[in-house]
């Protein structure tokens, strides 16, 4: 059945505090702990019975999840109790391989899982046998496999098999609205035996299998033909270590700090950069990324699988920076689910899109529970507020002019101008009976962070109508200007929404977010009142982005100390020895929690480095805390051109290692806010100043 070939095995003189691999002699108890492997398609845990498709889900409205499918590489090697033998269990960030050893007197067995990252409708796995002595006996390894062709999602049949392999096909049982899609999964897959054997006269042997997923035959078999003749040629590991390789030369964070702190970024790294779509084009749509990402989102975990403001708020920031074309895909499934928004927003009887807080493969609302489709509104507002940062960091108009991206921002518009009503009393607009970001206040008026990403939905759109020399219309700039935005003028704060008692006790961040994400103009005495009011009365073990946003508040006001403390608290969700993500810090909720990993990630490159994008520039600011000696991003994207930033206490170096090629994007500069100096920025130079703010703008742009 598997093909055999010789390859070189993954390297076991990886040094044992090599911050890109963990490690361990035994696997963790709770099973939802163990690395995931995926990539933008395809997604499993190790050792688990099932695996996921991107964008397959079965069941109908609020019971849509994702649809099990089962997963032909759950397979283990087995150890026999009469063997003296060590086992490691390592995940290589750096080649996205999860692999385990067994090293005897007699033999080193590896078993390698991956899901390929260039590749993505392939997942694989290899099984190595290296002899350790000149005896000539044959060697046995034990595979343990539990696999049946079976879901309770998807109603598989057997094909016949294709070269050797084992084929099923079958529709997902139940659409998630009348009429909407029912996916056929197609999967071809190597045959597992129950041993491998190395013969006696071999010194060293390799057995490979390859699973395809795809949706049509035609798809599958073409996959799976390709993997098998990878394999042949001994090139199907190689390719997909290269595909890592490449997508972590464009894109890494090296911290000179704490190896807690280096292990921490790398982890985030990794499983958020397995969940976007691969480098160059990928012929398939992408369907988001959920709280927990592909490998998760059975029926009862993860949220089914689903895609909330955690995508565009807390995971797509740090994947704009790195890879622009991956943060467009995220945009573009937004864009294709436009159609189910609007059928939300008319439901409950507005005009435009309202998109949901729960969102599968349509774009209606799947939320289980009414209360928070209906009220928890921001939604609508964070989906638009990445449309613009995007819009910032690429200028491509091209998204927003012919691929769908102009209908969402006006469709959007018209939403929050019907959920406005006008206060006679207070002579402003009010939006009425939300929930705000923090979840255990509802039906509550004037939620400042809904309201203040209302009127950055409304700005937006009539800058863009500018830039596009569309009418604007009148309505949109007359709600934006006169929405209510609460403030305290006696405390200098803003309270959450109309009638907060301050001390009153909140579920997460909140209000902090007007200072970031939401950049919304006020003075530096509000911004540490903001962060002094709400972070004792925060839930202290509540999910695990919050505290990266206070941390991100105290490194604006150079508050070193006080971010460190509140960053200090996300380690209480990374779990060991994998550094898997919880949402929660007592281990509830989500795990492989990518919303808590993006807004960790969020802390270091617009927390440390100071990073704020804005309409005409990419500002940075850092602070390098005691512990840190140095930090180096590699990689940031903007207006076209890529660059790498490196900063100490003394100073920040900038080179632009790929300009944009594109006249229009023309040549970037660095300007110093204190001296006022522009510093011309050529692709392959290095420039070195001492470390300070500034930003990055074209450089036949005036300054401002």
């Amino acid at each position: 059945g598997a093909v055999t070939g010789s390859v070189s095995l993954w390297d076991p003189g990886t040094q044992v505090d090599d911050p890109t691999v963990f490690s361990c002699t035994a696997l963790p108890s709770d099973s939802r702990l163990l690395p995931t492997v995926t990539n933008a398609y395809l997604g499993t845990r190790v050792y688990r019975d099932i695996l996921h498709v991107n964008g397959i889900y079965n069941g109908a409205v609020g019971d849509t999840h994702r649809a099990d499918v089962p997963s032909p590489i759950n397979v283990k090697m087995k150890v026999s109790s009469k063997d003296e033998v060590t086992e490691t269990f390592s995940l290589n960030t750096r080649t996205g391989t999860f692999s385990h050893v067994l090293q005897s007197p007699e033999y080193t067995a590896t078993h390698r899982i991956y899901a390929h990252h260039a590749r993505v409708h392939l997942l694989a796995f290899s099984i190595t046998i290296q002899r350790a002595t000149t005896k000539r006996q044959p060697i046995t390894v034990q595979l343990q496999t539990q696999f049946t062709p079976k879901s309770p999602d998807v109603d598989f049949n057997r094909g016949p098999d294709y070269q050797g392999a084992q084929y099923i096909y079958g529709k997902t049982l139940i659409p998630e609205v009348e009429g909407g899609p029912q996916p056929t999964v197609h999967m071809v897959w190597t045959p597992v035996p129950q041993a491998v054997i190395l013969l006696g006269e071999e010194q060293e042997q390799s057995w490979e299998f390859v699973t395809a997923v795809a949706e049509s035959e035609e798809g599958v078999k073409r996959h799976f033909q390709e993997g098998i003749s990878l394999v042949a040629a001994g090139s199907l590991y190689s390719s997909h270590t290269q595909a890592w390789a490449a997508r972590w030369r464009g894109c890494c964070i090296d911290v000179d700090g704490p190896l807690s702190l280096k292990q921490a970024v790398y982890g985030c790294l990794y499983y958020l950069l397995s969940a976007i779509p691969p480098l160059g084009s990928s012929g398939f749509l992408f369907h988001g990324i959920s709280p927990g990402g592909l490998s998760n989102g059975t029926q009862g975990e993860d949220y089914w699988g689903h895609v909330f403001w955690d995508q565009d708020t807390w995971m797509f920031p740090s994947i704009l920076l790195f890879y622009p074309e991956a943060a467009r895909a995220i945009l573009e499934y937004r864009i294709r689910t436009l159609d189910g928004a609007m059928r939300n927003a008319q439901e409950l009887g507005y005009k435009g899109a309202k998109f949901p807080w729960e969102s599968a493969a349509t774009g209606c609302e799947v939320c289980p529970e009414k209360i928070y489709g209906a009220q928890e509104i921001h939604i609508t507002g964070d989906v638009l507020l990445a449309f613009e940062q995007y819009y910032h960091v690429t200028q491509d108009a091209k998204l927003f002019r012919e691929d769908g991206g102009w209908n969402l921002v006006g469709a959007v518009s018209q939403y929050w101008c019907s959920r406005m009503v006008w206060s006679e009393e207070e002579q402003c607009y009010h939006i009425k009976g939300v929930m705000p970001p923090d979840e255990y206040h509802y039906q509550v008026d004037n939620s400042v962070y809904t309201n203040a990403v209302a009127q950055r939905s409304l700005n937006f759109a009539a800058d863009l109508a500018h830039d596009f020399q569309i009418p604007v219309p009148e309505e949109w700039l007359e709600f934006a200007k006169k929405v209510k935005v609460p403030f305290d003028t006696e405390k200098k704060y803003h309270p959450e929404y109309d009638g907060y008692r301050a001390g009153e006790h909140v579920k997460q961040a909140d209000v902090v977010l007007l200072g970031f994400p939401m950049m919304y103009p006020m003075s530096p005495e509000v911004r540490r009142n903001d962060l002094e009011m709400y972070e004792p009365v925060t839930e202290r073990d509540g999910p695990a982005m919050t505290w990266s946003m206070f941390a991100v508040g105290w490194m604006e006001l150079k508050e070193v100390q006080r971010a460190q403390s509140q960053l200090g608290k996300c380690f209480n969700n990374i779990t060991e020895p994998f550094k898997i993500w919880s949402e929660n810090s007592d281990g509830s909720g989500a795990v492989n929690f990518l919303t808590g990993m993006g807004g960790f990630l969020q802390a270091v490159l617009f927390g440390y480095m100071g990073f704020r994008i804005t309409k005409n520039s990419l500002n940075f600011d850092p602070v390098c805390p005691e512990d840190i000696n140095r930090i180096k991003v590699t990689g940031v994207s903007y207006l076209g051109n890529k660059l790498n930033f490196t900063i100490t206490k003394e100073r920040i170096r900038i080179k632009v290692t790929k300009s944009s090629g594109d006249p229009r994007l023309s040549l970037l500069e660095a300007v110093l806010v204190e001296s006022g100096q522009h510093i011309p920025l050529h692709e392959g130079q290095i420039v070195v100043f001492p470390t300070t703010a500034g930003w990055i703008q074209r450089a036949s742009a005036e300054p401002f």
